[in-house]
């Protein structure tokens, strides 16, 4: 069980990573997506979440 919560945050911060290249906030005024370490959080949280409900 520890370790899918594990493989889900780390798969969830590596999508966020992506988001953050692929579409990202160029001008920096999104909150979330402005910075590649907020968007990782973002994405470890998202991923820790999904993980845990299945």
């Amino acid at each position: 069980m520890y370790l899918r919560l594990l493989i889900g945050t780390i798969v969830g911060a590596a999508l966020g990573l992506l988001y953050y290249k692929l579409v990202g906030c160029p001008n920096g005024s999104c909150p979330i997506t402005a910075k590649p370490h907020r968007t990782a959080i973002y994405g470890a949280i998202l991923g820790f979440m999904l993980s845990s409900s299945f």
